[in-house]
């Protein structure tokens, strides 16, 4: 079930960085553009982040933390949030997931799920 109020969709591009990588150290970085934006018809306010990066050995590394890039942004109905990241895997292939954790103005807390999305260095997957 899912309440038209706290509605908050997120989309996910991906790149990888070959100036940043050093393959042979088993070392890909990826950047990743994120855009959050509230569907619902509260304004809601992200709180903090959790992420499940999965590399192609199937090693999980999880992060939590406030906001994103230090920002804990309020979206009205029918905004969005953009920004940039990075991360880097052992692999030239892996996977993220995970969610955000927001507040809605009548002080309602849920997550905004981030579904998994692939990194991988280009040509690694037939």
């Amino acid at each position: 079930m899912s309440d038209p109020r706290y509605q908050i969709d997120v989309s996910v591009e991906t790149r990888y960085l070959p100036e940043q990588s050093q393959p042979e150290q088993n070392r890909y970085a990826f950047a990743y553009s994120v855009t959050i934006r509230n569907n619902g018809t509260l304004p809601a306010q992200l709180l903090s982040r959790h992420w499940l990066i999965t590399d192609g050995d199937g090693h999980v590394q999880e992060v939590r933390g406030p906001g994103v890039v230090g920002m804990q942004p309020l979206l009205g109905p029918g905004q969005s949030h953009n920004y940039d990241s990075s991360t880097l895997l052992a692999t030239q292939v892996g996977t993220m997931q995970g969610s955000y954790q927001m507040v809605a103005e009548d002080g309602h807390a849920f997550d905004a799920p981030i579904r998994p999305f692939r990194l991988a260095v280009p040509g690694a997957l037939h």
